[in-house]
């Protein structure tokens, strides 16, 4: 069966799926799933050097805000 996110077993009831990937390097861009929605990803074209974050709801699983914080240029 396909669970959400493509996690490897789906979570209890009244809980989120929810997957991050990191990138690699320049190759790769880093990636935020949650609830079988990207919130982040190369393609959606959200995602920048450093830390990427995305601020959701923990109750409704709304999505607030997504950004980047660039580490290396302070």
């Amino acid at each position: 069966p396909r669970h959400k996110c493509g996690n490897q077993k789906s979570c209890p009831q009244n809980h989120f799926a929810f997957k991050i990937t990191s990138g690699a390097a320049n190759v790769v861009g880093p990636s935020i799933c949650f609830d079988d929605t990207v919130l982040m990803s190369s393609v959606k074209n959200n995602i920048g050097r450093g830390l990427n974050i995305a601020l959701v709801n923990g109750t409704s699983g709304q999505l607030l805000k997504v950004d980047t914080f660039d580490m290396y240029s302070g």
